[in-house]
């Protein structure tokens, strides 16, 4: 076969100088044949298809192969023939290949007749349509009194416009997660027409089988039934089919958690997460080059109204008492004065607080959750350790940073005015 520029010679030479097909070929150092074909017919290009040569193909051996596959597919994994086996009994057979020509046949033969490469099977990419949110947890921490808490972010994420909402809570129990929903209602204005989630021990009790119907808890059925929005259960160990809002974790967690921001209190901190994915939706979306913003105001069109009165998210246990009037709450005994006087009490917990109550209503203790005080300490010496052993005034920055987070956290009661504003821009987003 004659490259490209040679046969581009010929044509010339046979359209433009008018030469013959013998002086051609005695030019060009060609059969009179190959000039003549070159010259005057029309090189078309064809679609060429590949057959398969080789004595895998052309000779019995690779029906013989083909047969003990379909053979071994009946089998147990660990009663299957390997590659060196087959090759072997070959051998014996008079096979005079080598083991990679058997392996390479091997490989495509699999890859044609695996089942699980069927269409039926093929992924397919999912379409969302305004109005279906997916919602699941992130464990983050932030800084509260000069220690470390560890927040579980409530993430909502509408994949149809990339927009996306996110409440800190102290727990993933049910009053925390029901509480978090109604927040991220109240965010975004309006309840989602469906809401995708995983197997959440606060809204999903039980799941029959590996692809059957997810039970629902009571609370959260009562919940849903309240708002009147669609719930879409994922197939255990399917955390792809939320995939939107998996990813949204990630992204709250690094661009808004990769430092720890300041809290006051946990009203404080869901102010600044509002504020900063506000801000963060004025930018283009991924594929449709529209800003989130203007995206997510017409999704919001179709979003259902909030109720007139919001849903009471609590929980209502009768609660013992041992004979130094202590009862268990969050895996922590905790003093009721009195308690031993009254036959019955109840405990009824928010997510935040709770109370005891006789059967009278009197309340005998109302209080914080115990979890709220759950905190570790920053390992302030290990950090100034690193910075010691840096050098140079590059690092200076740093350094006065890490000093004035130091003092804030510690005491932030004495940081004022500009001072205080000043520290923000420093270290909250």
């Amino acid at each position: 076969m004659l490259a490209m520029s040679e046969v581009h010679c010929i044509k010339t030479l046979r359209n433009n100088k008018g030469l013959t097909i013998s002086e051609i070929a005695r030019t060009m150092s060609i059969n009179w044949r190959t000039a003549k074909k070159y010259a005057d017919d029309n090189q078309l290009p064809e679609v060429k298809i590949k057959k398969r040569r080789g004595m895998m193909y052309e000779s019995k051996w690779g029906e013989i192969v083909g047969d003990w596959l379909e053979e071994d597919a009946r089998e147990k994994r660990k009663s299957r023939r390997t590659n060196k086996q087959m090759h072997q009994e070959l051998v014996e057979l008079g096979f005079t290949g080598s083991y990679r020509t058997l392996c390479d046949f091997i490989k495509i033969w699999r890859a044609s007749n695996d089942q699980k490469s069927s269409p039926d099977t093929e992924a397919e990419r999912l379409e969302h349509p305004p109005g279906q949110a997916q919602v699941d947890f992130g464990v983050m921490e932030a800084v509260q009194g000069g220690v470390y808490k560890d927040v579980r972010a409530l993430v909502m994420s509408f994949p149809a416009s990339n927009a996306a909402f996110c409440v800190p809570m102290p727990s993933e129990n049910q009053e925390c997660f029901l509480s978090g929903l109604k927040m991220l209602f109240a965010q975004a204005g309006g309840v989602p027409l469906s809401i995708r989630i995983d197997n959440l021990s606060p809204a999903v009790k039980k799941v029959r089988g590996s692809h059957g119907e997810a039970e629902l808890t009571d609370g959260f059925a009562a919940f849903q039934a309240y708002y009147g929005f669609d719930v879409q259960v994922c197939n255990p160990n399917k955390g792809n089919e939320k995939g939107h809002v998996e990813r949204k974790v990630g992204y709250v967690r690094y661009n808004f958690f990769s430092v720890p921001p300041v809290m006051i209190d946990w009203d404080d901190l869901r102010s600044q997460l509002l504020k900063v994915l506000t801000e963060d939706r004025q930018r283009l979306h991924y594929t449709k080059r529209k800003l989130i913003e203007e995206l997510w105001q017409e999704e919001r069109q179709v979003l259902l109204k909030l109720p007139d009165e919001a849903y009471p998210v609590f929980k209502q246990t009768d609660v013992s008492f041992n004979k130094y009037s202590e009862f268990k709450l969050d895996n922590r005994l905790i003093h009721v004065p009195g308690a031993r006087k009254h036959a019955n009490l109840t405990c009824v917990a928010y997510w935040d607080t709770f109370k005891v109550i006789t059967e009278d209503g009197e309340v005998l203790l109302s209080d914080h959750r115990p979890y709220l005080e759950k905190r570790r300490l920053i390992p302030w010496y290990e950090i100034m350790k690193i910075w010691r052993t840096k050098r140079g005034r590059s690092n200076i920055p740093g350094i006065v940073g890490i000093c004035r987070l130091a003092y804030w956290t510690t005491y932030p009661s004495r940081v004022e005015g500009n001072a205080r504003n000043e520290l923000n821009r420093w270290f909250l987003f």
